[in-house]
């Protein structure tokens, strides 16, 4: 059983912070790959956020020869709607709910914490942030997915209420377009207030796409 939190990188944008972004990388990656985004946001001089970027545990990865990477689980098939890895699926939302419980335990409230995510991180954040027994601030999937969308019944009520930002290439090769679409769909259709913005790019984030994040974490903080 997991009982230390996830190795992760700490950023904060001004002393005492009063809000807590927790932020998931995708596949084969690590923390350090949004770590640069925290100056590109044009977050407001007065919001003081603490920006967590955790390291993915590193696994073999089915789809990659069984190559061993930092990931959030298995891949086993290139259509990422067909199998999932459902044990490697909860034992990442248990680790992530401890960076999550960690924070609240600091004194920011569950209210003021968001979840974020890029590809498998996006799809840990949005299975992650819908589990939780208060509402988040907001969750963020990039160029993600549903994951076990046969659980999707288990979304707590609490949860229903957070504010999702899902974002999406129309030309990813990797996760394709259908797949976040209709991932934003089934969300839609379980009641969730979810917003949905697609982008002229592939598998990656574009200027516009920042400008957005950076206009939406600002009105879900200083609201």
């Amino acid at each position: 059983m997991t009982t230390h939190t996830l190795p992760h990188i700490t950023a904060e944008t001004s002393a005492n912070p009063t809000a807590s972004i927790i932020w998931l990388h995708g596949l084969g990656a690590d923390g350090h790959d949004f770590e640069p985004i925290v100056s590109e946001l044009g977050l407001p001089d007065d919001l003081a956020v603490r920006f967590i970027f955790p390291h993915a545990p590193a696994m073999p990865v089915s789809i990659n020869g069984g190559y061993i990477m930092p990931a959030w689980y298995d891949i086993k098939q290139q259509d990422l709607g067909v199998e999932h890895d459902k044990d490697g699926v909860h034992a990442s939302a248990t680790s992530i709910q401890m960076l999550i419980d960690q924070e609240m335990m600091r004194g920011i409230p569950a209210n003021r914490i968001l979840l974020a995510g890029f590809s498998q991180g996006a799809a840990m954040a949005l299975y992650t942030g819908l589990r939780q027994s208060e509402s988040l601030a907001g969750i963020m999937a990039l160029s993600g997915y549903v994951l076990l969308p046969d659980e999707l019944t288990s979304i707590s009520a609490k949860s229903l209420k957070t504010p999702i930002f899902m974002a999406h290439g129309v030309h990813d090769p990797v996760v394709l377009f259908e797949w976040g679409e209709t991932s934003y769909r089934k969300l839609q259709a379980q009641g969730c207030p979810v917003a949905w913005h697609t982008y002229p790019m592939e598998h990656s984030l574009c200027a516009e796409e920042i400008n957005d994040i950076g206009a939406w974490i600002t009105s879900i903080f200083k609201a």
